[in-house]
C-alpha cells in the first residue's frame, strides 16, 4: 500500500496571467478516496461525501505549512477559490506581489523546491475500521479550517504524534478530542 498517497501525491503548478500579470499557485489540496498512514498502524482516507460543492461559501484560508501567520488567501475576498471534483479539491491561491512571503512561497513552489499541498480540518463524521493489523478511519464529514502548500505533506509532525498521543480506541471520544484541538489551535 502506498504510504502518504493521499497528500504527497498531490502537485502543486504555478502561472502567470499574461493579462493581469497574477501570480497563482493550484493545485489538490485534498484527494477522495486514497488511504494515507498517519502513524504506523493508523490509517485516514477522505470519502466523497466528506466536503459540499458549496466549499466556497465558508471562510477557509490559504497558508503556508499550516502557518496562520502566513496567510496566502482566503475564501471570503476570493484570493482563494476552491473547487470540488470527483478526484477532490482543487484550490487557487492569487499570489499578494506586495507580500514578500507570499512571492516567496511562489518562487519556492515556482523552482520545485515545494510541490506537496495539505489541509486542516475537524471531522464531523467518522467511519471506522478496524482491520487485522491497523485502523482505517474513513472521514465520512468534515469542516474545512484551511489549506496549505507544504514542505512536509500529510500533517506536520507535530500534528501527527499529537494526534498519536490522542488516540483512543472510542470513536467518539476521539472526534470530540480533534474538534478541541483544532478549534484552540485556529480559534486560539
Amino acid at each position: 500500500m502506498n504510504k502518504r498517497t493521499a497528500y504527497i501525491n498531490t502537485q502543486f503548478k504555478v502561472r502567470e496571467k499574461e493579462d493581469t500579470q497574477d501570480l497563482i499557485l493550484s493545485g489538490y489540496f485534498i484527494k477522495f478516496d486514497e488511504e494515507t498512514e498517519i502513524w504506523d498502524g493508523y490509517y485516514e482516507k477522505i470519502d466523497k461525501s466528506a466536503i459540499d460543492k458549496s466549499i466556497n461559501d465558508l471562510d477557509v484560508r490559504a497558508l503556508f505549512n499550516h502557518d496562520t501567520s502566513l496567510v496566502l488567501g482566503r475564501t471570503t475576498n476570493k484570493t482563494l477559490n476552491l473547487t470540488v471534483d470527483d478526484t477532490g479539491v482543487k484550490g487557487e491561491i492569487l499570489i499578494n506581489k506586495d507580500d514578500p512571503m507570499a512571492v516567496g512561497v511562489f518562487a519556492r513552489v515556482k523552482r520545485g523546491d515545494i510541490s506537496g499541498c495539505s489541509f486542516g480540518f475537524i471531522p464531523t463524521e467518522i467511519d471506522t475500521i478496524i482491520r487485522e493489523d491497523s485502523t482505517l478511519d474513513i472521514i465520512k464529514g468534515l469542516e474545512l479550517l484551511e489549506v496549505s502548500p507544504c514542505t512536509f505533506p500529510a500533517y506536520p509532525q507535530t500534528e501527527i504524534s499529537a494526534r498519536k498521543k490522542e488516540f483512543v480506541d472510542n470513536k467518539k471520544q476521539r472526534l470530540e478530542q480533534r474538534k478541541k484541538q483544532f478549534k484552540e489551535k485556529y480559534n486560539g
